[in-house]
């Protein structure tokens, strides 16, 4: 009975997780217009972030510090992959920007094979075909090359690879406790902000002193919602449900990003568009999917 309670927790956790990141890019995008145009906005959110779980990073700092390198570096990874995530809504189509996002599979079974060695069913190698060719269907609905056609674009395709390189890295090496682990993951994403928006040289005017106050609220509370209890929570529900589960219930957040952004933002599809994010999301549910591990003969003497 306990077992039980503690799944439903956690699925509910991750449905929730999902379903959060969906509204996201309201945040990011409210940032905007406020004043900190670009990835200043992200970078408010992940500082405050930073500031947020600070002090239980500082009393964990030697088990931080000791715990598995490649496990911290990939964390961190994950941050900047975020934070690309975040930027891309300022220049791009929400929708888009999450799917491209969601080819994360694609990229997680070609390291999965390439650089760990590890053995590729057949049904990952479909979901990989059926990926790639929803990106081209998606990128191609205008008559043009299937390539990103916009910075935010870019950096959703970017974000992705980089998402599952760290995840490769987070699954197979993690040691810290949620808190600690978002902390590594705010870090990396922080970073990654104030280097994306140095570089992109779009600097913020000057805020209005009427502006301040509830710009520094609507930074910590994204940055806590999204970036501490989100993180923290799918952290911990992870690795009490199957992988197939946490995967469809975080596809919640495609739906509720492209609804979203088609309610508030106008921001709409069109049929190719549509039936390539279809193709994106079918790639998803099968990599996720369970396959029937190979287990190698013993060759008789």
């Amino acid at each position: 009975m306990h077992d039980d309670r503690t799944k439903l927790l956690a699925t509910v956790i991750v449905f929730a997780t999902g379903s959060l990141w969906g509204f996201y890019w309201l945040p990011v995008r409210q940032l905007t217009e406020m004043g900190l145009p670009g990835a200043w906005g992200t970078l408010a959110i992940t500082a405050a972030a930073v500031v947020i779980l600070a002090p239980a990073a500082i009393v964990n700092w030697r088990h931080i510090i000791r715990s598995n390198r490649v496990a911290n570096v990939s964390l961190a990874l994950g941050g900047v992959a975020f934070t690309l995530y975040s930027v891309g809504f300022v220049y791009g189509r929400v929708a888009i920007i999450i799917l491209l996002f969601f080819l994360t599979p694609v990229w997680s079974t070609l390291i999965g094979r390439y650089v760990m060695g590890w053995h590729t069913p057949l049904l990952r190698i479909v979901a990989i075909a059926i990926g790639l060719a929803g990106l081209a269907v998606m990128l191609s609905a205008d008559g043009e090359l299937p390539l990103p056609k916009s910075a935010g674009e870019w950096m959703g395709l970017a974000a992705g690879v980089l998402w599952a390189m760290a995840t490769t890295g987070i699954r197979t090496k993690l040691e810290l406790k949620p808190l600690d682990a978002a902390f590594l993951f705010a870090l990396g994403a922080v970073s990654a902000a104030l280097v994306i928006a140095i570089f992109l040289g779009t600097w913020p005017d000057e805020i209005p002193r009427d502006n301040l106050l509830p710009l520094t609220a609507l930074a910590f509370a994204a940055g806590g919602s999204w970036w501490v209890l989100s993180v923290a929570g799918l952290m911990w529900a992870a690795v009490r449900l199957e992988p197939t589960r946490v995967g469809i219930l975080l596809m919640m957040e495609v739906i509720v990003g492209a609804g979203s952004a088609a309610i508030l933002a106008g921001e709409h599809l069109d049929r190719l568009e549509i039936a390539g994010g279809a193709l994106v999301l079918c790639a998803g549910i099968l990599e996720v999917w369970p396959t029937r591990r190979v287990t190698p003969s013993r060759s008789t003497p």
